[in-house]
């Protein structure tokens, strides 16, 4: 199976964590239980590699698909944002963002570099903040919010920022969207030379 196809598969290439976490319910829901929303927490950078989450429950997983589908009415509700929907989206993203994300700190290692660590256990409402003020901080950047884009892949949602030279990046991933169109390109050519 292609990557970031599984139902349970993880992919953070869109740009942003805030939309990594678009990502999760594409193609399938993919924060249905905690270990999954363990992996995507580490797995997008929210908490440093390391971090124990065994305190995460289940009672997590509706607070990450709700910010989920506020985030995701606000970026693919443009830059008009007319209506109740969207003022509610936008509410909600800007209380969530209130709350004090999870403190960092500097600590030593026996060779004397430096790691970034949590000063304690992160929790659920510190963490949907970082998530919540990385979509604030989109939302509020012209340039990265002009960079925004769909995926051109068949039947993909996925959201990411434009990174690349001349802003000509068409896929949400080179690996899954990409290599698909370019197969039914290649299968398309060879039928029409078989024809």
């Amino acid at each position: 199976m292609a990557l970031g196809t599984a139902p349970n598969e993880l992919r953070f290439h869109a740009g942003r964590r805030c939309l990594d976490l678009l990502a999760t319910a594409h193609p399938a829901e993919r924060l249905a239980a905690v270990e999954p929303l363990r992996a995507w927490i580490v797995g997008s950078g929210l908490v440093p590699p390391g971090t124990p989450l065994a305190h995460a429950d289940a009672s997590w997983l509706p607070g990450f698909r709700e910010l989920r589908r506020f985030i995701g009415q606000l970026v693919r509700g443009g830059l008009a944002g007319d209506g109740r929907p969207y003022d509610l989206a936008l509410a909600r993203v800007n209380a969530v963002a209130q709350a004090a994300p999870p403190a960092p700190r500097a600590v030593r290692r026996p060779d004397g570099t430096l790691v970034r660590e949590l000063a304690g256990p992160p929790e659920c409402a510190a963490l949907l903040a970082a998530l919540a003020r990385d979509a604030v901080d989109l939302l509020t950047d012209p340039v990265a919010r002009a960079a925004v884009r769909e995926c051109e892949g068949d039947n993909c949602p996925i959201v990411y920022l434009d990174t690349s030279r001349g802003r000509r990046r068409r896929w949400c991933s080179s690996e899954v969207c990409g290599n698909r169109e370019r197969v039914a390109r290649h299968r398309r050519r060879a039928a029409l030379a078989r024809a």
